[in-house]
């Protein structure tokens, strides 16, 4: 069995500890907000994965249980520098929420009603709301064009609001997105290949 004792891995998992650290601790509004920060991290700011790589890894989380930002991190660290890059790139991005979780809940039922906490945390959903259309519009461009692909994502959209109404869960969803990306694929390379 390999020891990591190599200064270099050691390096990149303390970096993907420190990075998605960073990440886990300045981003507000869960694991969707985090999706354009990840990117221009480990993509833009280092070049430990590439643009194509970092979309298969967000379709995995989304497509995987658990949050999307934890899955990511999980991936994305196996990906750079094994089970332990793994490991310490999830427990960076846990850590913060879980230190300010346990902080708030102390003192929040004191702030919660001032005006000045609330007018905040307005603020930090239409700041939220801008990272979302940021990740969305980031997907959007790399995804691949073509009347299958938008079909789908209209497709999902509206099925996500009737499943909503329903209470069904979204999973239903992946799954049919999935399997008609696959049978379209199928289709395609057969036609190509005649």
């Amino acid at each position: 069995m390999k020891k990591t004792n190599d200064p270099s891995k050691l390096n990149k998992i303390l970096s993907l500890f420190w990075v998605f650290f960073k990440i886990g601790a300045f981003t507000f509004g869960g694991g969707y907000a985090m999706i354009p920060l990840i990117q221009k991290e480990v993509v833009e700011s280092r070049p430990w994965i590439t643009d194509d790589d970092i979309l298969e890894i967000f379709a995995i989380a989304e497509s995987t249980p658990g949050p999307i930002a934890i899955n990511s991190a999980t991936f994305v660290g196996y990906r750079v520098a094994g089970f332990f890059g793994s490991m310490f790139a999830t427990i960076g991005v846990v850590l913060p929420s879980f230190v300010i979780i346990l902080v708030i809940s102390f003192l929040l039922q004191g702030f919660e009603n001032y005006r000045a906490v609330k007018y905040a945390f307005w603020g930090i959903r239409a700041g939220v709301m801008a990272l979302l259309v940021k990740a969305w519009w980031g997907m959007f461009k790399k995804c691949p064009k073509g009347i299958i692909p938008y079909s789908i994502a209209i497709f999902a959209f509206i099925a996500v609001i009737i499943f909503k109404m329903y209470n069904i869960s979204i999973l239903f969803i992946l799954i049919m997105c999935a399997v008609i990306g696959l049978v379209s694929s199928i289709i395609a390379k057969r036609r190509s290949a005649k």
